[in-house]
């Protein structure tokens, strides 16, 4: 096992992350085999050990490996033509409401100097006026494209990149996008909302049940919906999270005919894993996923702003059957948000939220 580090280019863990991982993707390190020992790693790299322990917590964290006593750390993904084996049934857990949380806010002082500068900086008030254009800003579009490329791994054109107010109003435009005559698939148990705005849409709905690492298999397999919704991250309101091999097994099932999914990454942002979660959007091959996420819980529920990444090929359509909306979100806090992101205001606030989380863990 040979990988080349650039100790130039940081993190250094990072990058033996990424070379590991798409050894086990591309199966030289198949299902079950046993990586080399963190001190024979840190000395082939010459790294430190607390690099490879960071690198090896990562693949652990996404379900790529396993620590198991006496034996090291063994591959768990399984990429094959078949569908994942599905792991036993999660323990029932106690739902919590959607939108509690104890998160630290989001700095009330930030915010307020935010709207000071934006109102200042928009010639006297005359931009805040403006009508925003139909998918939303072009200032607030670009902030979303170059934080979505950093954070997230999604390389996107901002014509792809829709606003509207909040999650149920893209669900209900993904509706009229896709197509009445398709059949949806959501978990089950999953966010209400989704649930409603789907039966009120008149579509055909399936529940798939889930199971501790995601969707069941054979029920996902013997499925007939062409569209599904999901939450990988952490699915509401059992706060399942999709294991690596599940998610490629969704990737594998979009694989067939016309079909789509709608990654929801809904609270994704607060993960404790020492880079951000990984995106199916960023991993398709099929351009067939559509990422969607919100701000109600990065900034304010008041703000109620949400957004979705659409693929190349399902945004000139959307130009031409949906593009005559109006974006439902006011100009202002459109502006108020970019800043927010084009500062670095909000993605402080996102790494003070989960350095927080990191140290209650380790209590």
């Amino acid at each position: 096992m040979k990988y080349i580090i650039d100790k130039d280019i940081r993190p250094v863990y990072l990058q033996i992350y990424k070379q590991i991982r798409q050894d086990i993707i591309d199966e030289t390190l198949p299902y079950q085999a046993k990586l080399p020992s963190i001190r024979l790693l840190c000395d082939e790299l010459s790294v430190s050990t607390v690099t490879v322990v960071h690198a090896y917590a990562l693949l652990c964290d996404e379900g790529y490996i396993e620590a198991r006593e006496r034996s090291g750390f063994v591959v768990i993904f399984r990429k094959d033509d078949h569908f994942a084996a599905t792991l036993e049934t999660p323990k029932k857990k106690v739902p919590v409401e959607h939108g509690n949380h104890d998160y630290p806010d989001f700095p009330l002082s930030v915010l307020r100097k935010t709207m000071r500068k934006v109102i200042s900086d928009t010639n006297e008030g005359n931009g805040i006026l403006e009508r925003s254009p139909n998918l939303g800003t072009i200032e607030l579009r670009e902030a979303l494209r170059s934080y979505l490329a950093r954070n997230r791994g999604i390389i996107a054109d901002i014509k792809q990149i829709i606003i509207g107010s909040g999650s149920e109003h893209l669900y209900t435009l993904l509706v009229e996008l896709l197509g009445r005559e398709r059949v949806y698939a959501i978990e089950a148990p999953s966010y209400k909302k989704i649930e409603q705005v789907y039966k009120a849409s008149g579509v055909a709905l399936e529940k798939l049940p889930l199971t501790c690492d995601g969707i069941d298999s054979p029920a996902l397999r013997n499925s007939s919906a062409d569209i599904l919704h999901i939450s990988p991250y952490r699915s509401f309101p059992s706060g399942i999270t999709a294991t690596a091999s599940k998610r490629h097994e969704y990737l594998r099932w979009a694989e067939q005919k016309e079909r789509y999914i709608i990654e929801d990454d809904f609270e994704s942002e607060f993960s404790i894993s020492m880079k951000p979660e990984e995106t199916l959007f960023s991993h398709s091959l099929k351009d067939n996923v559509i990422y969607m996420n919100t701000f109600s819980k990065t900034v304010t529920p008041s703000f109620r702003i949400g957004y979705m990444v659409l693929p190349k090929k399902l945004a000139d359509a959307y130009e031409e059957k949906l593009g005559f909306f109006s974006c439902t979100v006011p100009t202002f806090e459109q502006l108020v948000v970019t800043e927010l992101i084009n500062s670095g205001d909000f993605e402080r606030h996102i790494n003070r939220v989960r350095r927080a989380k990191r140290k209650e863990l380790n209590k």
